[in-house]
């Protein structure tokens, strides 16, 4: 089998486009607006009024993948849902898992730094395990290194950070991959592995669209799996 690189890994998670339809009296307006950056269809199907809210269904490439109670709509699309993290028993969360390995074709410096970060302070609280982080550029952990320093000291945690070598960083229990391949110039990434729970494993892959455009296309995913993908390629490749 040909190894993918993190292009390929891109675009395979690209292809799956998943489908949320809403079974419910009504359809939630707002849900396809909240997904219109998303690689996601949003269709409603009509049933009674039982007073429950209906339930909504995920399907990918016409597969199931679960549902949940069509109160997990309402939150997620409130102000707070940004807020909540996939992996718990809540409606919404357990949606929001449902959802993770959806591709982003839309995302800013400031939403990739939040999605990143969730993913450091998993890294963190577990305190084992191997965390790596691309830059694109080592020049741009100049604004992280005092957080690389902290995680790089904390408990059994590995951490390694790739980027091209425009700048010679020294982060105290961090290792650092300056690399000249096109890939690590061009895509932002966040990997842990959950330090041996499957549970904890968690990334980050988005590819600038353009060089300074400050946009970027890409996923991140709770997908163990996944997650061993990315993690296993960067570290046969680069180390």
């Amino acid at each position: 089998m040909t190894k993918m690189g993190l292009r390929e890994l891109l675009d395979a998670v690209a292809d799956r486009e998943k489908t949320i339809t809403v079974f419910a009296p009504e359809p939630y307006d707002a849900l396809e607006s909240h997904f219109e950056t998303r690689n996601v269809t949003v269709e409603h199907e009509y049933v009674p009024d039982d007073g429950s809210g209906g339930f909504v269904v995920v399907t990918a490439d016409g597969e199931f993948v679960g549902s949940v109670g069509g109160s997990a709509v309402a939150n997620l699309v409130s102000p707070t849902a940004a807020d909540l993290e996939p992996g718990t028993d809540d409606p919404t969360r357990a949606l929001l898992g449902l959802l993770a390995d959806t591709t982003f074709v839309s995302f800013d410096k400031r939403q990739m730094l939040m999605a990143a970060r969730e993913i450091e302070d998993r890294a963190y609280r577990r305190a084992t395990g191997t965390l790596r982080t691309g830059f694109q550029s080592l020049s741009a952990l100049r604004a992280q290194r005092d957080v690389y320093a902290t995680l790089g000291s904390e408990g059994l945690l590995d951490v390694h950070v790739y980027g091209e070598p425009d700048w010679s960083p020294d982060v105290p229990g961090t290792t650092v991959h300056a690399e000249d391949a096109d890939e690590i110039g061009a895509f932002w990434f966040v990997v842990f592995d959950g330090g041996g729970d499957d549970r904890q494993a968690c990334a980050l892959l988005a590819e600038e669209v353009e060089s300074d455009s400050g946009s970027f296309r890409g996923f991140w995913t709770y997908d163990p799996e996944l997650v061993a993908d990315i993690e296993g390629y960067l570290r046969e490749t680069y180390g």
